[in-house]
C-alpha cells in the first residue's frame, strides 16, 4: 500500500470480499487430536528464536528467559480445529491458555494466530492482517512508551474483524467496514461476548472499552 508520512499504509476502503472476512485458516501447525482442546506452555527454544527474529532483541523490556511459547487450539472461520502459537510472559501463559479454552468451547471463530517474526515488521504494509498475535518488542502506536506488547501482556484477536482507530488511522488499513459495530459478523469482539467474559475472568482489559484510540483486537494485562 502507499505509506503515509507517519509510514502506516494509506486508509483505503474496505474491498467488497472482505466486508464479511470468513478465510479459512492454513496450518502451520498440526490440529488437535480428535479435535479436542490441547494447550502446551514451554521455555523459548532455539529454534522458536531463531523464527521470532527481530521481535526480541537486546534492550527489550522482558528477558528472553522471561516469555514462554504458548501452543492452544482454536476454531477456524471454517469450523475446523485448528492449532496456533503466541509468545507471551511466562506469568500469564497458563491464564491465557484458560482463556482459548473458553473461546474453543464457544466456538468463537479465529482465522490466525502465529508467531510474529522480523520478516512481519520489514514487510510493506497490505493492509489486509489478521493474525492473532501477542508478543513484539515495539513501542505503542504513535507513543515512545513500551507497548503492553513488548513485555508479552497483551494480545489482539481477529485484527482485521475488530479494527484499531486513532484520528484517521485505521490499522488494518483495509479494515474499515468493522468499525461499523452496529452490523455482527463472525469474529467481531463486544461487550459482554465469550471474548471479553474469558479476558475479564483473568483480570484483563479491552481496548474496545477506550475512546481514543480505540482498540477494538486488544487485551492486555497492564490496561494499556
Amino acid at each position: 500500500m502507499p505509506l503515509r508520512p507517519d509510514g502506516f499504509g494509506q486508509v483505503r476502503p474496505t474491498p467488497a470480499p472482505l466486508r464479511g472476512r470468513r478465510l479459512p485458516t492454513v496450518d502451520r501447525l498440526p490440529p488437535p487430536p480428535g479435535g479436542r482442546f490441547r494447550s502446551s506452555v514451554r521455555p523459548i527454544s532455539p529454534a522458536v528464536r531463531a523464527r521470532m527474529g527481530t521481535t526480541w532483541k537486546p534492550g527489550c523490556p522482558v528477558a528472553l528467559a522471561d516469555l514462554r511459547y504458548l501452543t492452544v487450539s482454536f476454531r477456524g472461520f471454517d469450523g475446523r480445529a485448528h492449532t496456533g502459537e503466541l509468545v507471551v510472559h511466562e506469568r500469564v501463559a497458563a491464564p491465557v491458555a484458560r482463556v482459548f479454552a473458553r473461546l474453543y468451547r464457544a466456538r468463537f471463530p479465529i482465522e490466525e494466530m502465529r508467531l510474529v517474526t522480523g520478516a512481519d515488521l520489514e514487510a510493506h504494509p497490505t493492509g489486509d492482517g489478521n493474525n492473532t498475535a501477542a508478543f513484539v518488542c515495539r513501542a505503542a502506536r504513535k507513543q515512545t512508551r513500551w507497548s503492553a506488547h513488548a513485555y508479552g501482556l497483551a494480545i489482539d484477536v481477529n485484527p482485521f474483524q475488530n479494527p484499531y482507530r486513532r484520528g484517521d488511522l485505521v490499522l488494518p488499513e483495509l479494515a474499515g467496514a468493522y468499525l461499523d459495530r452496529s452490523r455482527s459478523r463472525p469474529g467481531m469482539i463486544r461487550p459482554g461476548d465469550a471474548v471479553t467474559a474469558a479476558f475479564a475472568a483473568i483480570g484483563w482489559t479491552w481496548g474496545g472499552t477506550w475512546r481514543s484510540p480505540r482498540d477494538l483486537m486488544h487485551f492486555s494485562a497492564t490496561g494499556g
